[in-house]
């Protein structure tokens, strides 16, 4: 048994609806002849705090009483996350404490103290973040608003799966960047129970591909070692909540590399002027590379854009590396 439904899913459209923007599809001509496909961006890079995060973390903290609330939140998170729990938490008027890697993105470090959060560092792997985030709330009574692996969380980024259907009834296939998987179970989750024929994929950059080795292993299997310009999916082991939802949903996984990575970047900003951070051009990768199997060839096909929080300086690198 799953731990979420299309039903959590569509309470949580409810539940958040006025909090978020219902972000746009947008084709690219351009890029759908470049990649023999029918391609449409879902783009939450023009989301609130410029991710899909907005969405789980609103789902999670929006139902906390009073109390709970009062306690404080704590979470752990590579930026994106914790940019959104911070102004979620600013919404409510509860106190937020967000835990980065070391040297995690200093933009999204920035975003995270301007919504009001209080900011601290831990290593650099993802269960590190997290074993601290709990201990604090262990030892506070705080709120964890986890990352990825829980059910609220799930069934809040599983609203950019229904605004597909609906503005794309007919795509095949939908492509979604992958790491702790709280994103890809939750869209998989409303995708495949409300229109099963629509194929769902999850991508991962070759240096930190977990979730594939999961997948086809069939058990988690953590990786030793991280290595990938995509920052906001780093993530050693899919979770223990969302992993099973993959197996039951997601289609296949598929496997890119930072080289790649760095020319979806560039091409979406070029041909289509919308800015993804490296994690956010991910699912296009995917496609530039023809990763698809071939009966997706001319059909449509929906690569989410999962974020846009990059600086400058780190375009810039970007454009130097390709």
């Amino acid at each position: 048994m799953t731990v979420i439904s299309a039903d959590d899913v569509l309470a949580a459209r409810e539940r958040i609806a006025g909090r978020i923007h219902r972000t746009p599809l947008v084709r690219s001509r351009a890029l759908s002849e470049m990649t023999g496909y029918e391609v449409f961006f879902k783009a939450e890079n023009l989301q609130k705090t410029g991710s899909f995060k907005i969405r789980g973390a609103c789902n999670k903290i929006l139902p906390l009483s009073e109390e709970e609330g009062r306690r404080g939140i704590i979470t752990a998170s590579s930026g994106n996350h914790g940019q959104a729990v911070a102004y979620a938490a600013r919404l409510c008027g509860y106190s937020a404490t967000v835990i980065m890697p070391e040297g995690g993105s200093p933009v999204k470090a920035a975003s995270i103290k301007d919504y009001g959060a209080e900011l601290l560092f831990c290593g650099t792997k993802s269960g590190e973040r997290i074993a601290l985030a709990q201990k604090m709330c262990a030892e506070s009574g705080a709120v964890f608003v986890p990352p990825y692996d829980d059910p609220f969380v799930m069934a809040g980024q599983g609203t950019v799966g229904l605004e597909i259907l609906e503005d794309l009834e007919d795509a095949s296939a939908v492509l979604v960047p992958t790491g702790g998987c709280g994103l890809i179970s939750g869209i998989a989750a409303a995708i495949k129970e409300k229109k099963p024929d629509t194929a769902v994929f999850g991508v991962e950059p070759e240096g930190s591909a977990s979730t594939g080795i999961s997948f086809r292993a069939g058990k988690r299997t953590a990786l030793d070692h991280i290595n990938t310009v995509a920052d906001g999916i780093r993530t050693t082991i899919p979770g223990e909540l969302t992993f099973p939802v993959v197996q039951k949903y997601v289609d296949d996984m598929l496997t890119v590399t930072d080289e790649d990575v760095i020319r979806a970047q560039l091409l979406i900003l070029e041909r289509c002027k919308l800015l993804a951070e490296p994690t956010g051009a991910v699912a296009f990768a995917a496609l530039l590379r023809g990763a698809l199997p071939e009966k997706f060839r001319g059909k449509r096909v929906v690569s989410l854009i999962s974020g846009g929080n990059v600086t400058l300086r780190q375009l810039a690198d970007c454009i130097r590396a390709r």
